[in-house]
């Protein structure tokens, strides 16, 4: 028995929703259309992922996690253990736990972020999880590589994150969410406001 032709975009699907937190239906058309195939079948690709794939809000998410994390496809080992570290740190402060996406946890606190062309802002976070974080403060990130630097119980961390989207929350009030592409260990945080 031969494989179903779409089975390759679908897994491609999957791994890449896993990567960003989510995909949406261009993504699929536009991977069909790469792949030299029918755009409209994109609903086909969708049924054939495993695992299935959530659909809320014009997004597709993977499944939230069940147990203990571990680094998946495009995460570094580095970064869940760090993430972790920081959830525990903060446990007490966070009323519930979300389940979507990669299990994202409230977690407001102000942190500096450095950005490419090494202006340092203040910002807060708004919820993180071993993928990535959402950040409040007023100014647009979008599409940069920025560093963010949290405090940790006997050291501080520093994320470099790739913004992915931005969005205006209130006057003067933008929430930017990205990506974790790698952490390190940094000098102390100046004191923050």
């Amino acid at each position: 028995m031969t494989a179903h032709p779409l089975k390759p975009i679908a897994e491609q699907m999957v791994r890449l929703a896993t990567r960003q937190g989510f995909i949406i239906e261009r993504e699929v058309r536009d991977a069909l259309s790469r792949a030299g195939l029918d755009e409209s079948r994109w609903r086909e690709v969708l049924d054939l992922t495993e695992p299935v794939l959530s659909y809320r809000r014009g997004r597709y998410y993977p499944p939230a996690p069940t147990t203990e994390r571990t680094a998946g496809p495009g995460e570094s080992k580095a970064i869940v253990e760090v993430v972790e570290q920081l959830v525990a740190q903060h446990r007490h402060e966070v009323e519930r736990v979300e389940r979507r996406e990669q299990g994202r946890v409230e977690l407001v606190h102000p942190v500096q972020v450095v950005t490419e062309d090494q202006r340092t802002y203040t910002l807060l976070t708004r919820d993180l999880s071993s993928s990535g974080i959402r950040l409040i403060g007023t100014r647009r990130l979008l599409g940069q590589k920025i560093r963010v630097r949290f405090p940790l119980r006997d050291r501080a961390v520093e994320f470099t994150v790739r913004i992915l989207w931005t969005c205006p929350v209130g006057e003067d009030l933008v929430e930017n969410g990205g990506t974790f592409l790698d952490v390190a260990e940094c000098d102390a945080i100046t004191s923050m406001p």
